[in-house]
């Protein structure tokens, strides 16, 4: 198997990496001839002396870049590759002091000089493709080859699971027939692969399906977070310790993962012995994969450090522009996207994106059966910009290019992979309630209750927050120097569990005294949830129309509010609706049936959230305008996702053709994981050849 990767196509490609060098090189030197053109605190005599101070830079670089990221990775971790900028201009400035042609005034001309080196290198680079594939290849498929002699070599075929949050079914329909995912087109046209449509349960997040992809079990996962009354607190999927819990609920230790499959940038780990960037487990110091080793790989090269950190600022400047393209051209619907929005947007798109693809070629080349790992990035800029916004597709295309560099790192695996492209659901676009109505849903519940105590927890509509959260959770290992040093360094935001979380302090916590508030109202995307804390159990409708008589009529008569989900004492589950009532666990319908526009599943699904132990007291889904196909989140997003209404409820899967889907539609994430473990037995592997019944512990 050595033989066969070694004669691969990326291991014939012996003269990139020479002729790389001479182009980045005279690159370099132009770069700094125009750095002495435009700098006044720069000066440059020749291009000689530039091409002296050019390939100086890359010695010293050689040299003492290792060591100095080995005690500056924390920094350069939490600034996003800012240090570095820092760092190369101080090699800058040692570099102009042993090139007498070359003359630095100060570090700030120094850093100047880097980031011109930088920018230059990574445009050239690009416009003649030398950094399309040699380089990622150089610089991490090939050490990871090296360091995979242990590697597990067998005939045995593996499975790649490469999830993109957030996509459609009928989004990636269009996007292929419009060249935006171009590999995956590829595999469709060549016959090679099928596309699927699935249907989530009501719950369309990636909490819950993930829970049932991963592990079999998402029962009692009524939304991304929700209020516990037998815990006095809420629960949030994105939450490390709220997700360890999630996990601990649904687990029975025999995941889709469990077989020594790896687990990366995922909610739950789906039992993986190797996990990293995965909620669930960033609490978990004594897992193998340290995402802080991963850390160091990814920013021990300067001109990895250098790329990222210009494409991490392109990125910034890019979302700045289209959020005031959109205010400009009264583009609607639109939120407010702040700076730090745009942080996180190139964290997610850049930086995250890059780190898991890493951590999934070290995978293949280790030999793993099975791999699981989610593609943020088209999610995050969806739910701020559109689901099919120009900025968006082009972060689609972005993830489909790493999809393709997966692709090709397979080809010098010690086993054969097959590789199943998937999304957990989709995304709905429309107006924010808030916009619609000038009023929130908590405003709606507060007037029609009349409560002082209503607390409405900060939603964090930045998801990339909470993974940038996690990784330095993880990256914060105190049992290594660069993990004690990056603890120290983010110990304001590290709460009594070790988890590092960059929201508002206490976000998700309602203010107020020891009691919980009178009533909380949450939101996941298009769907709300109302609950009383102080009463004991699940309010019904009769202790409703007692205590709080305008609430229900409030919301089933508010035009953004499609029904409400409501228990009665003498009819069970009721789906209340503007003109009807559909009497769920009777079978009949008083009236317009709410549910009729959300498809011929919405009241089995909705009688399933019921049943939930953790059911809120009452369930809002959003109304769905079928003609505009429209929702109305409670959250301050343009896309988003969590009810029913439009596509968010009906995400893909793209596998290999030999890999069979059943006849029938599948309908939940519990049946899809299912179908996987077939697969897998299917593909050989002896571990998934039994269904497990075991019950969650």
């Amino acid at each position: 198997m050595a033989t066969q990767a070694a004669t691969g196509p990326w291991y014939r490609r012996r003269r990139w990496p020479v002729l790389r060098v001479v182009v980045v090189t005279i690159v370099t030197a132009a770069a700094i001839a125009l750095s002495g053109a435009i700098f006044s605190g720069v000066e440059v005599q020749d291009f000689g002396s530039a091409l002296a101070a050019a390939l100086l830079i890359g010695i010293v670089n050689a040299l003492l870049w290792p060591l100095a990221m080995r005690l500056l990775l924390p920094i350069t971790v939490l600034t996003l590759g800012l240090a570095a900028l820092v760092l190369n201009g101080a090699v800058v400035l040692a570099v102009a002091s042993l090139d007498r042609g070359f003359v630095v005034d100060s570090l700030g001309d120094g850093i100047l000089v880097a980031f011109v080196l930088t920018v230059v290198n990574t445009i050239t680079t690009s416009l003649l493709t030398i950094d399309d594939d040699e380089p990622y290849y150089r610089n991490v498929v090939r050490r990871r080859a090296r360091r995979s002699e242990g590697a597990v070599e067998s005939d045995v075929p593996g499975l790649l699971f490469l999830e993109i949050d957030g996509l459609a079914h009928e989004v990636v329909r269009r996007a292929i027939r419009d060249g935006n995912v171009p590999t995956l087109a590829a595999w469709l046209h060549d016959g090679t692969h099928h596309l699927t449509r699935w249907e989530t349960d009501w719950s369309s997040q990636t909490g819950a399906c993930q829970a049932g992809l991963l592990h079999g079990d998402n029962d009692d996962m009524p939304a991304f977070r929700w209020w516990e009354k037998d815990r006095d607190a809420p629960m949030v999927t994105n939450k490390p310790r709220d997700a360890m819990e999630l996990e601990r609920r649904h687990s029975d230790g025999h995941g889709l993962l469990y077989a020594d499959g790896a687990s990366r940038a995922n909610i739950l780990s789906g039992d993986a012995p190797h996990s990293l960037l995965t909620m669930s487990t960033v609490l978990d110091r004594d897992r193998p994969g340290r995402v802080g080793q991963d850390y160091f790989a990814y920013f021990a090269s300067p001109y990895n450090v250098m790329r990222t950190l210009a494409l991490v600022i392109r990125e910034i400047a890019a979302e700045r522009r289209s959020a005031g393209q959109q205010v400009r051209f009264d583009v609607r619907p639109r939120i407010h996207r702040s700076f730090v929005y745009s942080v996180m947007r190139a964290w997610a798109t850049v930086i995250q994106l890059d780190l898991q693809v890493q951590a999934v070629i070290s995978d293949i080349y280790a030999g793993r059966p099975v791999t699981y790992t989610t593609f943020l990035a088209y999610d995050e800029v969806a739910h701020h910009s559109g689901i099919e916004r120009p900025e968006t597709l082009i972060t689609l295309r972005r993830v489909d290019r790493q999809i393709r560099r997966i692709a090709a790192a397979v080809e010098g695996a010690p086993r054969p992979y097959r590789l199943v492209v998937l999304s957990d659901h989709g995304q709905s676009q429309g107006e924010t309630f808030l916009d619609r109505y000038g009023e929130s849903l908590e405003s709606v519940v507060r007037a029609a209750t009349d409560s002082d105590e209503v607390a409405a927890p900060d939603a964090h509509p930045d998801e990339a927050l909470g993974y940038l959260g996690a990784g330095l959770t993880e990256a914060a290992d105190t049992t290594s120097t660069r993990g004690r040093a990056l603890h120290g360094l983010t110990r304001g935001r590290t709460g009594d569990d070790g988890a590092v979380d960059l929201g508002h302090p206490d976000g998700d916590q309602p203010a107020g005294d020891d009691r919980p508030p009178e009533i909380v109202v949450m939101a996941s995307g298009c769907l709300g949830l109302v609950s009383f804390p102080r009463e004991p159990g699940r309010m019904t409708l009769e202790r409703f129309e007692a205590c709080h008589p305008r609430l229900l009529p409030a919301l089933r008569r508010h035009p953004g509010v499609g029904f409400v989900l409501v228990r009665s004492e003498a009819h069970g589950a009721l789906a209340i609706g503007p003109d009807g009532t559909n009497h769920l666990d009777e079978g009949w319908v008083d009236g317009e049936d709410p549910l009729a526009a959300f498809g011929p599943h919405a009241a089995e699904k909705v009688r399933r959230t019921d049943g939930f132990p953790h059911c809120p007291d009452i369930v809002v889904n959003s109304t769905y305008w079928a003609e505009g196909d429209e929702v109305a989140a409670f959250e301050e997003l343009v896309g988003s996702h969590g009810g029913m209404g439009g596509p968010q409820s009906y995400p893909f899967v793209l596998h290999p053709v030999e890999l069979e889907m059943p006849a029938e539609e599948l309908l939940g994430a519990e049946a899809v994981h299912r179908v996987f473990r077939r697969w897998l037995a299917a593909l050989g592997q002896d571990a998934y050849a039994e269904p497990v019944h075991a019950p969650p512990v």
